[in-house]
């Protein structure tokens, strides 16, 4: 079912007795692209059906994690003596993990959420390993330094 309204001013539109605007639902993800339905240009595209995001959903956040591997990795093996490579992989890891729980849990399986949930916790605990290491090796310095 699609609805397409000529009209600029927001129509309040129902489905079921629920305004269509407040349904729970995945938007696609690109508005500067606009698909062309009966001769009229649609931007916003809003898919309330859970089994037909999924498939969206799902691909759309399986590459989101792929680059943020790649980032994650990069910034591991970086060597850095300050720590703030392995502070930014802990917020990157932090800030995906949030955005899936808001924005996709409903529409991604549990085993990928689980698979996606293993593979950062693995990655967290190495980065939280090697930033107290690094603060360890820091303050080891620094008292050895007031010995002298």
């Amino acid at each position: 079912m699609y609805s397409v309204s000529k009209k600029k001013k927001r129509k309040k539109w129902y489905i079921n007795g629920e305004e269509v605007y407040s349904l729970l639902g995945f938007v696609m993800p690109s508005k500067k692209k606009s698909f062309s339905i009966s001769g009229i240009s649609v931007s916003n595209i809003k898919i309330v059906n859970k089994d037909m995001a999924r498939p969206l959903v799902s691909k759309s956040v399986s590459n989101k994690f792929k680059k943020l591997i790649n980032l994650l990795t990069e910034l591991l093996i970086s060597d850095d003596d300050s720590g703030d490579t392995f502070r930014e992989a802990l917020n990157q890891i932090e800030k995906f993990r949030l955005e899936i729980k808001n924005k996709y849990r409903v529409f991604l399986e549990k085993n990928e959420l689980e698979e996606m949930s293993n593979k950062l916790k693995l990655l967290k605990k190495t980065a939280e390993a090697k930033l107290i290491e690094l603060n360890n090796a820091y303050s080891m310095t620094m008292s050895s330094g007031k010995g002298k």
